[in-house]
């Protein structure tokens, strides 16, 4: 049996992480009002060094709030408008023919997407071609042109949005670029209490002026210790039982799934969570990954990866509402397994 033998983060780490942490957090807070729950999510995916795919009508913050976490980190950040002539090269960048010594030469511009924040704004108002343009940057981190592959700068994220997929002109994510986002993030409206604090607090809607609170070696400290957060044996099986659950076939499928989903997550569902869970539980200043931090992290990282049948939809079954019934259904410990976390196993 594999064991993992490496040392619990001691207190004085976990609390300083904690405290860079909630830096971050509050000042999110102070520009992006009633949105808690959406903050800590991508905050969480931002610890994991996961991609996040905000989804949400026009006006919500999504952008602002994507724009706000750049200033925050002191990274380099880029923005892509997305359109339906957007072109392929207009994101990896391309050659251009130049004047060198006389001769002529091809020389490569590097487009926007060698930065360390993306944001691709509005990603499902591109062309499917252009859209995948994305796909090697955002799993191997690195592009290839003409031939030539060239890395991509780290730490290297995807922030997109996009509006519902009902509205007119866009054009819906293929299976294989949503599997790339650790987190589909569902941004709803707000309430009238925050509509009156908007208007009684801020002229045009404008937020308040950040400054940086971590740069790139703050920053990658955080990684060194979301990295080092402990995930006891027990927490893992129940993430491997719950992502198995999401497939049909399944034994250990609710009758929910069975009916309404074609096919469940795949194993980048499970490595998903497993990197969100230990950002989150650092963000609680925790050592180890506890069964609550897998079913916070659960319903966005993989509700976006089920397919669902027809007839989900027409009975309203959305994939948040049925990771929902799916953590209600399986088990946080399984039979005749240890239920002790803080052991090592």
């Amino acid at each position: 049996m594999i064991t993992d033998t490496r040392p619990l983060l001691d207190p004085d780490a976990v609390g300083t992480a904690q405290t860079s942490i909630a830096r971050v957090v509050d000042a999110l807070r102070r520009v992006i009002l009633g949105k808690e729950d959406t903050i800590d999510e991508v905050v969480a995916a931002l610890l994991g060094r996961g991609h996040v795919l905000l989804e949400g009508l026009p006006g919500l913050g999504k952008t602002e709030l994507v724009k706000a976490l750049s200033r925050l980190l002191s990274i380099d950040f880029r923005r892509i408008q997305f359109t339906p002539d957007l072109l392929p090269t207009d994101i990896t960048g391309s050659h251009i023919l130049q004047d060198v010594d006389g001769r002529k030469e091809f020389a490569f511009h590097a487009g926007p997407v060698f930065t360390n924040l993306l944001l691709a704004d509005e990603i499902n108002r591109a062309s499917p071609k252009t859209q995948a343009a994305l796909l090697e940057a955002m799993q191997e981190r690195r592009v290839t042109i003409f031939g030539e592959t060239r890395p991509l700068p780290l730490p290297f994220f995807v922030l997109a949005t996009q509006n519902p997929i009902e509205l007119e002109g866009t054009y819906p994510l293929p299976e294989a670029q949503l599997d790339r986002f650790m987190f589909k993030v569902d941004v709803a409206g707000v309430d009238r209490a925050v509509l009156e604090e908007i208007l009684t607090t801020r002229v045009h809607g404008e937020p308040p002026v950040l400054t940086p609170v971590l740069d790139a070696a703050g920053l990658q400290r955080l990684f060194d210790a979301v990295d080092a957060v402990h995930m006891p044996r027990a927490v893992a099986n129940y993430t491997s039982r719950l992502v198995a659950a999401t497939h049909p076939e399944s034994s250990d499928a609710p009758p929910q799934v069975r009916q309404f989903v074609k096919y469940g997550s795949s194993p980048r569902g499970a490595i998903a969570i497993g990197a969100a869970a230990r950002g989150l539980a650092l963000m609680r200043g925790k050592p180890n990954v506890g069964f609550d931090e897998i079913r916070r992290v659960a319903p966005a990282a993989l509700s976006h990866r089920l397919v669902l049948d027809y007839s989900a939809r027409l009975e309203g079954w959305t994939g948040r509402r049925l990771l929902a019934a799916l953590i209600e259904a399986v088990p946080a410990v399984e039979r005749g397994l240890p239920q002790t976390l803080e052991a090592r196993t």
